[in-house]
């Protein structure tokens, strides 16, 4: 029994109590990203978050103008360490031939083993991907 309760001297309102005893369904997911999928060619479909946290595109910046790589590394290393960090934050779900590949771990292992043919789709749909979604984040 609450405070007001006992202060008017009745018992305790049980009116509802989640908006679910009213009758209306909420499903919300706060935690849920927008996606957006995209096939690439013969080479499945990705699905792909459509935002990048400030954080994210800081860090893609620094690697984009070598200062997160090594002195040794040349331009096409930091193209393809570029893809992979966008592929690595960007990508949720990759289906090849009816086979998904989920979960960051899985996706980047996947990745690694990808044929220099689904690399360059992969890096095309990122590039269409970014000019279509985040058109201010430059394209490796």
């Amino acid at each position: 029994m609450g405070k007001r309760s006992r202060r008017r001297g009745g018992p305790a309102d049980d009116g509802p109590s989640s908006f679910a005893d009213l009758g209306i369904d909420l499903d919300l997911d706060l935690d849920a990203e927008p996606e957006v999928t995209r096939t690439i060619g013969e080479h499945g479909v990705l699905t792909l978050r459509l935002g990048m946290s400030p954080g994210t595109r800081s860090e893609y910046d620094q690697l984009l103008k070598g200062f997160r790589s090594t002195a040794a590394a040349t331009q096409e290393d930091r193209w393809a360490r570029a893809v992979e960090f966008l592929f690595e934050r960007l990508v949720v779900r990759w289906e090849v031939a009816g086979v998904a590949t989920s979960g960051q771990k899985d996706l980047l292992r996947r990745l690694r083993v990808a044929t220099r043919d689904e690399r360059h789709a992969i890096r095309d749909g990122l590039r269409q991907h970014l000019a279509e979604h985040l058109p201010d984040v430059p394209a490796p």
